[in-house]
């Protein structure tokens, strides 16, 4: 869904001016939330709500205990304390800086700490979270994996003792396996447990359709299934590109991945790489499009999606909240 482009900046310095003032972020969000004028009442559905200038909400007529709502309520931006004219500079960030933004330079920039840029931050991921239900993948993919974490000739000496001793070249890294399909240029990825057989294999079934080609490096000779795709391989002991044979497309987006991970946020904890990698697929995803077109393509996906201090932290199981 995207809004009327009249209504949204074209740069960051026209979103930081724009959205200073309430009334420009106020017809912003309705425009974002009820496209057709009509305000409805989040919990119930029902039109019969009042707009209460003083305190900034609807009160709603219907029978429920939920009578006042406001712009905020079902979005990711609800039980905020922060204003508007903050939480919408920092959507701009985050959804248009290629190499990502760090929670330190939003709290210089926005006059927060850093734990609440943090979260602001954490938040506005999950809003980047691509909704992998519009089909599967066809045509011709790019199949490969990466790994992420500190090189092992970088660490104390005490803590690379302890994973020398475990016998792995990788140490702890994370493993990320992506697809690229080339016929549109998107690309999903995830984090899997292992590079076995059973966890590559999975995530290929559920993302791409039978009788496609996969196209990858040698690695696939241990999970490749023939019977269910058509296999073309490069070996990049001896060659990086065959003709058309070559996963250069999906190192490109492990390139930017690791710019932003290595170069922006220095570090970032295995339980929090999902929402990273969510982060750096939208914007490759979206990477045709202009910063606006882009900024209203993630705010469109705000709504419905709820993020908890707790959740973030791993106190309380993330499916436990609407």
């Amino acid at each position: 869904m995207l809004l009327c482009m009249e209504t949204t900046p074209n740069s960051l310095q026209a979103a930081i001016i724009h959205f200073a003032n309430y009334e420009n972020c106020h017809k912003f969000m309705v425009d974002l939330r009820w496209p057709d004028g009509k305000v409805t009442c989040p919990a119930c559905g029902s039109e019969k709500v009042i707009w209460l200038a003083k305190t900034r909400q609807w009160k709603c007529y219907g029978k429920h205990s939920q009578a006042k709502f406001s712009l905020k309520t079902g979005t990711i931006f609800e039980d905020s304390p922060l204003p508007l004219s903050k939480w919408l500079p920092c959507a701009w960030l985050i959804l248009n800086c290629k190499n990502g933004v760090s929670s330190y330079e939003i709290h210089r920039d926005l006059k927060v700490t850093q734990k609440t840029a943090w979260f602001m931050l954490s938040r506005l991921r999950l809003a980047m979270q691509d909704d992998l239900t519009g089909g599967t993948l066809n045509g011709e993919i790019e199949v490969d994996e990466s790994f992420i974490g500190g090189k092992i000739r970088n660490m104390h000496k005490s803590r690379k003792r302890i994973v020398q001793r475990h016998g792995s070249r990788m140490g702890n890294k994370s493993v990320v396996f992506g697809m690229l399909e080339r016929r549109t240029g998107k690309v999903r990825a995830t984090v899997i447990p292992d590079r076995k057989c059973d966890s590559i294999q999975n995530e290929v079934l559920g993302n791409i359709e039978r009788g496609a080609t996969i196209i990858s490096d040698e690695f696939a000779n241990s999970w490749e299934m023939p019977k269910k795709y058509v296999h073309q391989m490069v070996n990049h002991l001896e060659t990086y590109v065959n003709g058309n044979v070559h996963t250069q497309g999906i190192e490109n987006f492990w390139s930017l991945l690791k710019r932003g991970l290595g170069g922006t946020y220095v570090s970032v904890e295995p339980f929090h790489l999902f929402r990273y990698v969510d982060e750096q697929c939208f914007r490759f995803n979206n990477r045709r499009v202009t910063d606006a077109e882009r900024f209203e393509m993630g705010m469109a996906q705000i709504v419905g999606r709820r993020l908890t201090y707790k959740q973030l932290t791993g106190k309380e199981p993330l499916d436990s909240r609407p």
